[in-house]
């Protein structure tokens, strides 16, 4: 083999080598269960929201900054990664139980104390508690308060609007609001969402109008999470 044919042969297998080793490097880093591409249509709210994770903790997982920004395909992790500790300053309280039955909003409650701020608490919508919180149903993760097709949707608190869209399964048009690190509240179904994401909110601000589930339903479904976790909203909510 001539001297050029050898320097071309071994800049192939080099090449060749190089390439297998970034696919195999790029397969182990982002590849497999436990991962997640973002969308268009996704914040990192959004997609913790959907997995039932804090999105704290998943920002920690990824190395995202303070502002939580992602941009499509981009690949997050999941799952914790081995030897990476997270402790989130958590220190909310609850509010006692509500009695089920028709709702009228009223005046914000007594705040539960937070980390960040108080969280001052009002109902989203009036009307008749359809379907209490039960976390062990696909569809029990919230209330579901019935009334009229175009009825006001109010924000429970003071936040910032960090997801509307409808690219979460099972929750058609939906906002997602932040109220403190601890706190995050949604409203599923609505006819049309009235903010956008970014915008803040005042607690009892019209947020949407009150549409239908795909069953025919007209309602809204109504959640609050803490740490990332579904909690019964009617341990929050002011009592009847």
């Amino acid at each position: 083999m001539k001297p050029y044919n050898q320097i071309l042969c071994s800049v192939i297998i080099a090449s060749a080598i190089a390439s297998c080793g970034i696919m195999n490097d790029a397969g182990l880093k982002s590849g497999g269960a436990g991962w997640y591409t973002v969308r268009k249509s996704d914040t990192l709210y959004s997609i913790a929201w959907r997995y039932g994770l804090d999105y704290q903790q998943l920002a920690h997982w990824n190395n995202i900054g303070q502002d939580f920004l992602i941009h499509p395909g981009q690949r997050l992790k999941l799952i914790k990664p081995k030897n990476q500790s997270f402790v989130a300053d958590h220190t909310a309280q609850s509010k006692p139980a509500n009695k089920s039955g028709s709702t009228t909003p009223q005046k914000a409650a007594k705040p539960a104390e937070t980390a960040q701020q108080p969280v001052n608490w009002r109902w989203p919508t009036s009307g008749k508690i359809v379907n209490t919180f039960a976390v062990n149903k696909l569809d029990g993760k919230g209330i579901d308060i019935a009334g009229k097709l175009g009825q006001s949707v109010h924000a429970v608190a003071d936040g910032k609007v960090v997801y509307s869209g409808n690219g979460l399964a099972g929750y058609g048009n939906l906002i997602i609001i932040k109220h403190s690190d601890t706190f995050l509240s949604a409203y599923a179904y609505n006819q049309k969402r009235l903010v956008k994401e970014g915008m803040t909110v005042k607690v009892g601000t019209v947020i949407s109008k009150m549409g239908q589930h795909p069953n025919g339903n007209t309602k809204l479904h109504f959640e609050i999470r803490k740490n990332g976790k579904p909690v019964d909203p009617l341990k929050y909510l002011p009592r009847l």
